[in-house]
């Protein structure tokens, strides 16, 4: 990464709808010229590894609505969250790194993430990487 703005967006709960905002702000960024860096964590890590990354999913309390929802993704073609992540690095500066202890804590094999993702990196690492950034989001 460069002097370029920096947008980190830690993402943390791995509902669709908060996946679909990482994946709308990270690529926007990316398209603005920002350098963007994911960092998965936790839920995020453990829906990656299952391959489940673009399951439309929402929090129980959404329940009333998310059929609705789910309609309308489908008729507007809604991109994937795997696909606005590949967009994002297609138009500009755009990782995706996962923490290492995530995996421990949520009993994921390293082989199922480490093939999804840029870099596997430690806390520690993680954080001295995304110190500086114009913009630090946590969804």
């Amino acid at each position: 990464m460069t002097d370029t703005p920096r947008f980190v967006i830690f993402a943390h709960n791995a509902n669709y709808d908060n996946l679909h905002q990482g994946g709308t702000l990270g690529l926007t960024a990316a398209a603005m010229g920002k350098e963007v860096m994911v960092v998965l964590l936790f839920w995020t890590i453990r829906k990656l590894a299952e391959g489940r990354i673009d399951e439309v999913d929402f929090s129980p309390e959404y329940d009333g609505a998310a059929n609705h929802v789910r309609r309308l993704l489908k008729e507007k073609k809604v991109p994937r969250v795997s696909e606005m992540f590949e967009e994002a690095r297609a138009v500009g500066d755009f990782q995706q790194v996962a923490c290492s202890a995530g995996l421990e804590y949520m009993g994921v094999d390293a082989d199922a993430v480490t093939k999804q993702v840029d870099r596997l990196m430690g806390l520690p690492a993680i954080l001295a990487l995304t110190a500086g950034a114009e913009t630090t989001r946590f969804i």
